[in-house]
């Protein structure tokens, strides 16, 4: 028996409503959990991203300028 038969003789707010309530109910927790993981590690990568970057550009700044202050010698 597929699915779609079993949905054939039902209403259409058992299909669109009721289920999907159900499903959030259920699973609810573990949605959550897994949203909540989700955008930690996204914060993570930017702030990683955002480190590196700013790491990179005070590494550079700090080069080029003590080779500028080198060649002025």
């Amino acid at each position: 028996m597929a699915v779609r038969e079993i949905f054939t003789g039902l209403p259409w707010w058992v299909k669109w409503v009721a289920v999907p309530v159900i499903a959030v109910v259920v699973f609810g927790g573990l949605i959550v959990s897994l949203l909540t993981f989700v955008i930690s590690v996204l914060f993570k990568v930017l702030v990683f991203v955002a480190l590196v970057g700013g790491l990179i550009y005070v590494v550079r700044k700090f080069t080029s300028s003590s080779s500028s202050s080198r060649s002025d010698w």
